[in-house]
C-alpha cells in the first residue's frame, strides 16, 4: 500500500467513523446533546472552547493503561511507535510534552487548530472526552524516540544555528526540549518535512493556533533563513533517555502491520545510542555528515 493510498484510506476511515456521529447529532435533542465541546456553548470562540477543555484534562488522572487502549485509533496514522514519517506527512509525536498533546488535540477539537485527516479521529465520539485526552496524553508522552527522523539538505547548518538561537531557543530551549509549563512543543528529533510543512501554514494563516511571537517570527524569515533555521532545529537531539533502543518496536501493539505501509520511520542507529547526550545536544555542522535527506512528496 503506498503512502497515496494509505492517506485515502486513513481519511474514508475518519470519514466512516465520524458519518454515524454526525447523523446522530443532527437527530438528537439539542438539550441532551452534550458531546462535542464546540458545540456546548456557541457563544464562544474555538479559543475559548479549547482552552475551557484544555483545562478540563489538566484537571484529570492520566491513566496510562487506559490511554494505550486509546491509542489504537492515533496508531492508524501516527503507527504504534507514534514516530511518525520521515517525509514529514505525520509528525514525530512519541515523546512530545503532556501539556503539548493536550493542547493540540484541544485545539483540533474545538476548530481553532484544522486538519481534515486528523478531525475525524479527535472528535469526542472517536476519541473520547477530557479524561481520555488525559490517558492517551499520558500514553504517548512516555513512549520513545527514533532519533533516525527525517533530515534537511545539511548545507547551511552555521546560518541555522544562529537563527535558531536568535528566533527560537528563547521559548523552545536551547536544545530544543519545549516547555511543559507553558505547552510549548518539544522540536527536537522532529521530522524536517514537517516542520518546514508548519512554518508554511502558520506563514499563510492556514494554521491558527500559533501564537503572535511565533507568527512574527516566521514572517521575518526568508525562504532560504527557513531551510536553514529547520534543519538544524531537525537535528537537535533529544535527551538520551527519551530514545529508544535500537531495534526496538511497541509491544503493546505485537501484530501490528507495519512495514508493508512504507512509513515507518526507522529505530536509532547505533551511533545515537553509543553517544553522551551532551555530545548530542547540538547538530553535525559538519558538510556532508548528515543522512540523506526525506523527500517532500508522500
Amino acid at each position: 500500500m503506498n503512502r497515496t493510498m494509505l492517506v485515502a484510506s486513513a481519511t474514508l476511515v475518519g470519514c466512516a467513523l465520524a458519518l454515524p456521529l454526525l447523523v446522530e447529532t443532527s437527530n438528537a435533542d439539542p438539550a441532551g446533546s452534550a458531546a462535542d465541546p464546540a458545540a456546548e456553548t456557541p457563544t464562544e470562540t474555538p479559543v475559548e472552547i479549547a482552552r475551557r477543555e484544555y483545562e478540563e484534562v489538566l484537571r484529570q488522572t492520566p491513566d496510562v493503561e487506559r490511554g494505550r487502549e486509546v491509542y489504537l485509533t492515533c496508531a492508524v496514522c501516527h503507527l504504534p511507535e507514534g514516530w511518525g514519517s520521515a517525509d514529514g506527512r505525520y509528525p514525530q509525536i512519541a515523546g512530545q510534552l503532556r501539556t503539548v498533546i493536550i493542547k493540540q488535540l484541544a485545539d483540533f477539537r474545538a476548530g481553532n487548530r484544522e486538519n481534515p485527516l486528523m478531525y475525524p479521529f479527535s472528535v469526542p465520539g472517536i476519541l473520547g472526552g477530557p479524561q481520555e485526552i488525559a490517558d492517551v496524553a499520558a500514553y504517548v508522552s512516555q513512549l520513545p524516540m527514533t532519533a533516525d527522523n527525517g533530515l534537511g539538505p545539511g548545507t547551511d547548518l552555521e546560518a541555522g544555528e544562529a537563527l535558531y538561537i536568535e528566533h527560537c531557543a528563547d521559548c523552545h530551549g536551547a536544545a530544543g526540549e519545549g516547555d511543559e509549563a507553558e505547552h510549548i512543543p518539544m522540536i527536537a528529533g522532529q521530522h524536517f518535512v514537517y516542520l518546514m510543512r508548519q512554518f508554511d501554514a502558520i506563514r499563510s494563516g492556514e494554521r491558527k493556533n500559533a501564537d503572535a511571537g511565533m507568527i512574527d517570527a516566521i514572517q521575518e524569515l526568508a525562504p532560504a533563513e527557513q531551510e536553514a533555521v529547520l534543519d538544524y532545529t531537525a537535528r537537535l537531539r533529544p535527551a538520551a533517555e527519551k530514545l529508544a533502543q535500537e531495534g526496538w518496536l511497541n509491544p503493546d501493539f505485537p501484530h501490528y502491520l507495519r512495514d508493508a505501509m512504507g512509513l515507518r520511520a526507522r529505530p536509532p542507529a547505533v551511533q545515537w545510542k553509543e553517544q553522551a547526550p551532551a555530545s548530542r545536544s547540538r547538530p553535525e555542522s559538519r558538510s556532508g555528515s548528515s543522512p540523506e535527506s526525506p523527500s517532500a512528496a508522500p
